[in-house]
């Protein structure tokens, strides 16, 4: 079930709510707390997470230099761990290496 926020203007408190069953107001210890929407799209800084080594994206290890070659030949060097895993350096390098091999990833939202 999703968890869906409430704020006083002073304190910040989650309650979770079937789909569709969050109401606007609720009151915890007599005191009334307002749904607060933008407590819950707080997200992740695009900042963390990078650089990323991506296991989806890899090869075997022994084709890691090949790997390494085709990245620089398409303008996009990457470096590629000894695994064969590309190393992504943020969320633009990775949509180009991506894109230079062919590959998109449907779920990136990117």
């Amino acid at each position: 079930m999703p968890v869906y926020c409430y704020s006083n203007g002073y304190q910040v408190v989650e309650q979770v709510f079937s789909i569709g069953n969050a109401p606007k107001v609720i009151e915890l210890d007599g005191v009334e707390f307002r749904r607060d929407f933008g407590s819950e799209h707080v997200g992740v800084p695009a900042s963390q997470g990078w650089p990323m080594e991506c296991i989806a994206s890899g090869v075997h290890a022994s084709q890691a230099g090949e790997l390494r070659k085709h990245f620089s030949d398409r303008g996009v060097p990457t470096d590629v761990s000894r695994d064969g895993n590309p190393v992504y350096r943020d969320a633009a390098h990775r949509r180009k290496a991506l894109k230079a091999r062919g590959l998109v990833d449907r779920s990136s939202f990117l």
